[in-house]
């Protein structure tokens, strides 16, 4: 199971030999086994990678986040084609009624305002309750649209009364750059699985195709949420690159799923994978992350 998360923030060469990425910075090289790689940010513009590398990267499933001048993720790369059944799966998805979609997304904004509950009692925040009980009165569908009015109560009680997601600051900053982060490893994955990721559960924008990946990541939004609340006292502030690196590395924290504790990166999988099953096997149970307090994913 590929399980590291690569940051490289100075300029670098990156090749690949026997199935080695090696990462060359100044007189110094290093190498990691490419199956090991779940992720790799390319911070750094002045970075020089070769074709046969990313290639080599691509066919492992790996992820790689490049960024602009002003280091905030501006591409992804995905794999293609690695997945042999793609045709069965983008007929599945065609396929499936309305009602399916339906009770799907019922289950996702379940957990994602649980999860925001999850957040607030964590931080001895008030409104945990309400949310708790919010939660249990989703709709199929989501039809009384609780959670807009779910998200308000939440990020007015995490941020203060005036905070806003549309206002320009250093918490938005930080919450924009971890869904990023987390955006592009869920859309991986679904690619990995022979998902269209442009056919969604909720999100139908034609203009987006990652409509899917937008889908699945809500539960996962509140482990951003909780980073941010505790590691940004201010609004004022620039997104260091110390900070980038701590929400990069969010993917290696633990939540809860099915009772076990895995790594934000194997919970997507799962995740993936169970809405893999749902589509091909027509089961009906969605494996989502539960929120815990954040802490490294320790292997055993």
């Amino acid at each position: 199971m590929a399980y590291r998360n690569i940051f490289i923030t100075k300029p670098a060469f990156i090749s690949s030999k026997l199935e080695q990425l090696i990462i060359k910075i100044d007189e110094t090289s290093n190498q990691i086994p490419i199956e090991d790689i779940s992720t790799v940010m390319v911070e750094n513009q002045g970075v020089c990678i070769t074709a046969y590398a990313l290639a080599k990267l691509s066919e492992a499933g790996a992820c790689v986040f490049f960024c602009d001048e002003k280091h905030l993720p501006c591409a992804v790369m995905h794999p293609l084609n690695t997945h042999s059944r793609q045709l069965k799966m983008l007929k599945a998805q065609i396929d499936r009624p309305k009602p399916f979609h339906k009770k799907l997304w019922r289950q996702i904004i379940q957990a994602k305002i649980s999860n925001q509950a999850k957040c607030l009692k964590v931080l001895w925040k008030d409104e945990s309750e309400k949310l708790v009980e919010m939660s249990k009165n989703i709709s199929s569908g989501d039809k009384g649209h609780l959670e807009g009015a779910a998200a308000a109560i939440y990020f007015r009680s995490l941020f203060g009364k005036n905070f806003s997601r549309e206002n320009d600051n250093l918490i938005n900053a930080c919450l924009n750059y971890g869904y990023a982060i987390i955006r592009g490893v869920i859309a991986r994955t679904l690619v990995c699985y022979g998902f269209e990721t442009s056919l969604a559960i909720f999100h139908h924008s034609e203009l987006n195709n990652f409509n899917l990946a937008d889908d699945l990541i809500e539960p996962y939004r509140p482990i951003v949420d909780l980073f941010t609340a505790q590691n940004i006292m201010d609004k004022d502030g620039d997104l260091t690159p110390a900070l980038k690196q701590q929400l990069f590395g969010l993917l290696s924290m633990s939540v809860m799923q099915s009772g076990e504790k895995h790594s934000i990166t194997y919970a997507v999988e799962r995740t993936v994978k169970s809405l893999s099953s749902l589509y091909l096997e027509k089961k009906d149970t969605l494996l989502l992350p539960e929120l815990i307090p954040l802490k490294i994913h320790e292997y055993e």
